[in-house]
């Protein structure tokens, strides 16, 4: 399993933060794939929740987004950030905690690291360096 943002080590109580953030995402997933949040200019974009982070005292939940092909991106996140409040609402209606955490939204750059790392892989000199064959097997 991949390393969460998030994670560090702390036993029960990561794994905790680690269940509600990914009860969290499934959650914010449905209600912007169903467009119960009646804004339009939030509704015309098709939007990802790759992960949901949740603060120590799950208080707080930063959800990683993009919104599909990363195209307006930003007027993606405004929308987002300009209807918190609803969202929040949906999600903790849809779900059974104590408490609704203060949803945050940030756009999730792992999709340009993987991009960044491609086009260095593409790079004839890096290439040349991971194809090369091992020096030690000719010594053999």
């Amino acid at each position: 399993m991949a390393q969460n943002r998030n994670s560090q080590g702390q036993g029960s109580k990561a794994q905790r933060q680690l269940r509600v953030g990914e009860l969290i995402r499934r959650t914010l997933s449905d209600v912007l794939a169903r467009a119960d949040v009646h804004d339009p200019d939030l509704n015309r974009h098709s939007i990802t929740v790759a992960e949901v982070s949740m603060s120590t005292d799950l208080k707080v939940a930063t959800a990683f987004v993009l919104p599909l092909g990363g195209r307006d991106a930003p007027e993606a996140l405004l929308a987002l950030r300009r209807n918190t409040p609803e969202l929040r609402h949906l999600v903790a209606k849809a779900m059974t905690l104590k408490y609704a955490p203060e949803l945050r939204f940030q756009l999730d750059e792992t999709f340009d690291r993987m991009d960044d790392t491609r086009r260095l892989f593409e790079d004839e000199r890096v290439r040349r360096d991971v194809e090369a064959p091992d020096r030690q097997d000719d010594d053999a």
